[in-house]
């Protein structure tokens, strides 16, 4: 199964690019998403964090998701297809 369809709950995101630079490096555990937002739990509080102006890996993984290619309710996320880059 693709990261990018399973639940996201609980996993460690790492924030490595956005149009916000105060979001660059920004890690933590997410504790909730809805259709355009992570709420995220870090050392300095809980964030909300636009999903479209963010690109993030999951639980240290390789894997770069475009956060504005997620931009769907976490149920519809889950059962869709989506491209693979080449």
């Amino acid at each position: 199964m693709s990261l990018l369809n399973q639940p996201w709950l609980a996993m460690t995101i790492t924030v490595i690019d956005s149009k916000d630079n105060g979001l660059i490096g920004l890690q933590g555990m997410i504790v909730d998403e809805t259709k355009h937002t992570l709420r995220v739990r870090s050392s300095k509080g809980v964030h909300v964090i636009p999903k479209d102006v963010i690109r993030f890996t999951l639980d240290n993984g390789d894997t770069v998701i475009e956060g504005s290619k997620v931009t769907q309710r976490p149920e519809d996320r889950v059962n869709r297809r989506y491209r693979r880059n080449r």
